[in-house]
């Protein structure tokens, strides 16, 4: 399964791809429209260790525990993707606190959101990984994934 992996020598910090994600995932036309004057709420967010930084994504991990933690049955994973059907989410924050990476978030609303590799909107392929400039974040297929 393709999944996005992070070059952190390469990552410059510039939160292109959080710009990229919450545009794409608005629903909007118009990237001004979608975000200026307004908090984002990215599916992906950079974070900074010292002086290297680095973007945090949903891992579609093999056995993840997001899934079986839901207490409402919300996250589930369908060929290979981890999933949020944010209409079951009760906010209550479960897989905020079992996630060893740090990938869900409560969207505007408090509903939970997390990467879900760009399936539910146009794109192609995710748009942190289109909007990246320097190609530190990529969407392909490695053996160890296999």
């Amino acid at each position: 399964m393709k999944r996005i992996y992070v070059n952190e020598a390469w990552c410059l910090g510039c939160r292109l791809c959080e710009y990229n994600c919450a545009f794409a995932n608005s629903g909007m036309q118009d990237m001004a429209s979608a975000l200026k004057g307004k908090p984002i709420f990215p599916r992906i967010h950079i974070e900074q260790a010292n002086a290297i930084t680095f973007a945090v994504s949903c891992r579609h991990c093999t056995d993840p525990i997001c899934v079986k933690s839901c207490i409402a049955g919300a996250i589930r994973k369908t060929d290979g993707v981890v999933q949020i059907d944010q209409t079951k989410c009760v906010g209550c924050l479960t897989c905020v606190l079992v996630c060893p990476y740090g990938a869900l978030a409560p969207n505007e609303n408090g509903v939970m959101q997390k990467c879900e590799l760009c399936l539910r909107n146009a794109c192609g392929e995710p748009a942190c990984v289109k909007g990246c400039p320097n190609r530190a974040i990529v969407y392909e297929e490695r053996e160890a994934d296999a």
